[in-house]
């Protein structure tokens, strides 16, 4: 099934912008905006949407939840309900501390792994919905708290990396909403794919 909608959790407001939390919009901003299209204001998903119609593919829609990142499944299926979309034609865009800095991992299956974004997006949507999970770990220094870490900013170091690392993310994003999912997975899960660019 190909991907219709395609969220970004992320927290809204200027000091969340540089937050590991929000890599997901970092990403999914960067993407619509190689693709010329621009948000607009839904009040009634409380959300930043933008549609992508392309040639001879289904039309594809890009939501940014304004709820907060704890409650970002309230506006991604209210969304999903309105156009009638299966859990597995939605992908979500986010920040996993379970993975590397720079890598990607494509899944659609498992737990929340500890964030609470996808847990409210698997309590209003259910299983099946497709994961492009960006790296940010590993959690440094380890006995940091969770929420610390992922709401703090990044270092310069590591920024730079996710730079250079960009058109690999949007390469990846644009292979999994052109092939789908299985694809995406078999080719952008292979570490041998997957290393980011060294400085």
């Amino acid at each position: 099934m190909s991907i219709s909608l395609v969220a970004g959790l992320g927290n809204p407001g200027r000091e969340y912008e540089t937050t590991r939390h929000n890599l997901g919009w970092f990403v999914l901003d960067a993407f619509v905006r190689q693709q010329g299209l621009v948000w607009k204001q839904l009040a009634q998903f409380e959300a930043l949407a933008a549609r992508w119609d392309r040639p001879g593919l289904p039309t594809c829609h890009f939501l940014k939840p304004l709820t907060y990142v704890n409650e970002s499944g309230r506006s991604v299926g209210d969304l999903a309900r309105y156009y009638k979309l299966a859990p597995e034609s939605v992908a979500a865009v986010y920040d996993d501390v379970n993975i590397d800095l720079g890598l990607i991992k494509i899944t659609t299956t498992g737990s929340a792994g500890g964030h609470n974004g996808v847990a409210s997006l698997l309590e209003q949507l259910g299983g099946g919905f497709c994961r492009y999970r960006l790296g940010i770990g590993p959690k440094q220094p380890a006995q940091m708290d969770l929420k610390d870490f992922v709401l703090g900013k990044f270092s310069s170091d590591q920024f730079n990396l996710i730079e250079r690392t960009l058109p690999h993310y949007l390469n990846g994003l644009d292979l999994l909403l052109t092939d789908g999912p299985d694809r995406a997975m078999n080719l952008l899960n292979r570490r041998d794919n997957n290393e980011p660019e060294q400085p």
